[in-house]
């Protein structure tokens, strides 16, 4: 993986070489892990004007999983700071500007004012100027490494949620739920959750952020779970409704089949070329048809990865086009306020027609079962 790392920084180095060259501080966690393969919490990289790339980070543990603390293998250099309490990014600035850089391009968006005004006041003589989002847009794309983590994480998940449903749900809480899934997924391999796990019953149910809840598994409700496996860095997110009983009420079934109507447009928009907001479109036109449309969530999914929620962005005034080997999830839902609603998310891969459409990761069942 370090020669990976290596074309990555590369890649990154022409596109700012095009766009006026400098040194370029990389600070947001996933672009640092990205490029170096380094996970380690305050580590920062610095792609020197003068060709060098070094790691800055603090003292603590080995850097993560691909990291080479020799440095030799990827031309990587590594730093580690002395003490505790230094900024690695302000050290950065300081480090750039003792090498003879003029300009410093930085990620506007990852740091706050405070240590905007540090790197300033750490290098006077350095232009800061804005990298924007040239990481996260590098990032779009996933190579095989990538996608072959991604379908580690999202079998892992299918994992965890088919065991659950295997066993008795009635008169269990929600917090005890989401604590036996987040269990399952480590059991099966994964590094953790991808995010905190969300499982939401009766009125709960639907609830797009709902936090886990003592409330109790009961007769009649409606069963949403929302989880994703993290596996070498990589995330992905399922969701799934479930009735708890014999059958589903009428007014359940309706709900359900219309949210699978709208999920399954929103996957079958899914292609290089398509527009983020024609791909929102598509998944949302049924639920707004129906009268739900002020219901809706901002957005019908998104990018992910390294991130949970990576771009691009499923939403409507979302601008840009989907290309191949972007993964992202769909997944719109309706939540009627005081009874309780639906979700339905899948992580799929983008692929054109002539390999067989979107790749479908999350494979668990969308029939509504009655457990």
């Amino acid at each position: 993986m370090s020669e990976v790392h290596a074309a990555r920084r590369s890649r990154l180095r022409d596109r700012r070489t095009t766009a006026g060259g400098g040194a370029v501080l990389v600070s947001r966690p996933a672009n640092v892990r990205y490029l170096t393969g380094c996970s380690l919490p305050g580590a920062v990289l610095l792609l020197g004007a003068d060709g060098r790339d070094t790691l800055l980070r603090p003292p603590g543990p080995a850097a993560g999983d691909h990291a080479d603390p020799s440095g030799a293998a990827d031309g990587l250099y590594h730093v580690t700071l002395p003490g505790d309490g230094v900024d690695a990014a302000v050290a950065a600035a300081g480090l750039a500007a003792s090498r003879g850089a003029a300009a410093l391009a930085v990620e506007e968006h990852d740091l706050s004012v405070a240590r905007h005004r540090a790197l300033a006041s750490a290098a006077p003589g350095l232009r800061l100027a804005d990298l924007g989002r040239a990481v996260e847009q590098q990032r779009l794309v996933k190579d095989e490494e990538e996608l072959a983590a991604l379908r580690t994480a999202a079998e892992i998940t299918d994992h965890a949620l088919g065991e659950l449903l295997e066993s008795i749900l009635v008169g269990r809480t929600e917090r005890h739920l989401a604590l036996e899934l987040e269990r399952r997924l480590m059991d099966h391999g994964a590094d953790g959750p991808a995010f905190p796990t969300s499982v939401a019953t009766g009125r709960n149910s639907g609830l797009a952020g709902h936090r886990p809840t003592d409330r109790r598994v009961e007769e009649g409700d409606f069963l949403t779970v929302r989880m994703g496996a993290r596996y070498h860095g990589y995330r992905c997110r399922i969701g799934r409704t479930f009735v708890i009983g014999p059958a589903p009420a009428d007014w359940q079934v309706e709900l359900y089949e219309l949210v699978f109507a709208a999920q399954r447009a929103g996957r079958e928009a899914l292609a290089p070329g398509a527009e983020y907001r024609g791909v929102d479109r598509a998944a949302r036109q049924p639920l707004e048809a129906a009268g739900y449309g002020e219901l809706l969530e901002a957005a019908t999914g998104h990018g992910v990865g390294l991130e949970i929620g990576e771009d691009p962005r499923l939403s409507p005034a979302a601008m840009g086009k989907l290309d191949a080997c972007v993964p992202v999830t769909v997944g719109p839902g309706v939540h009627l306020p005081g009874r309780g609603g639906v979700r339905i998310d899948d992580t799929l891969v983008v692929r054109p027609q002539a390999d067989g459409g979107p790749e479908l990761l999350t494979i668990t069942t969308k029939e509504l079962l009655a457990l």
